[in-house]
């Protein structure tokens, strides 16, 4: 009998548990990518989106080392908040990112993400990401096992997959690492967590159907290609319809 009760609490608190995940992600939350915007007309294309229905500003920083492409910095970033209401996700893809948190920080960072790969001091880059108030994320090159993240998913608020390789916009979206997000939702639940899991790279309305999982979908060149109002709400809809076949996950 106390076994029999024992085994009614579990089931329980696991219940409450996918109930207080499920009313986490209610909402599907799109972050545009300010990578494939206009950057002659920044201003003009953070609006739009804004005014489109998007809730977070994805803002990708590559270095030319840790990846082959050169963007922005800590200037554009500043700018960026001075005229985007949108909390601004900065994904850094940056060697030795303990170097320049504190520029990003400073620069009005609303989550700030570092790579996995980019550095031997991850725990110190997101306690430090912590201490700052921002949120805390982490991600990995498609390459890297997922079970890297292990040790550190009770220190973030997000986990990034990459379902492309990190570097450039407008590339083809890899089914492979759908696994990841997968495995992320049931360590998330196994360990009573809350980060939130975000997918970027070649993320549509069509891609999303394998994207259940992901409670944040960065997307650039599909929702700037074309009516961004309209592409956000495919995109919400796609989540939707996802979601729903996978019994509401």
């Amino acid at each position: 009998m106390v076994e029999s009760d024992a085994e009614a609490v579990k089931a329980n608190e696991k219940t409450n548990q996918k109930a207080a995940f499920a009313k986490i992600r209610e909402n599907i939350k799109i972050a545009p990518s300010v990578l494939a915007a206009d950057f002659a007309q920044l201003k003009l294309e953070v609006d739009r989106v804004t005014q489109a229905g998007a809730d977070w500003l994805h803002v990708d920083i590559m270095d030319g080392h840790f990846v082959p492409n050169l963007t922005i910095g800590p200037p554009v970033v500043a700018a960026l908040k001075r005229v985007c209401h949108l909390p601004l996700d900065v994904h850094l893809m940056i060697e030795q990112p303990e170097k320049s948190l504190d520029a990003y920080i400073e620069a009005g960072a609303s989550y700030l993400t570092i790579h996995l790969e980019s550095t031997t001091r991850v725990e110190e880059c997101l306690t430090r990401i912590r201490q700052s108030h921002c949120g805390v994320g982490l991600t990995l090159r498609p390459g890297t096992p997922v079970s890297a993240l292990d040790p550190f998913l009770e220190m973030v608020d997000l986990v990034l997959v990459m379902t492309v390789e990190p570097g450039y916009g407008g590339q083809q979206f890899m089914p492979n690492q759908v696994h990841k997000l997968e495995w992320l939702a049931e360590r998330r639940l196994a360990l009573g967590l809350k980060y939130l899991i975000e997918v970027d790279g070649g993320v549509s309305d069509v891609t999303t159907a394998h994207l259940a999982e992901a409670d944040v979908l960065v997307a650039g060149n599909f929702v700037f290609s074309g009516d961004v109002g309209q592409r956000i709400q495919s995109l919400r809809r796609a989540h939707q319809s996802a979601r729903l076949s996978k019994g509401g996950v």
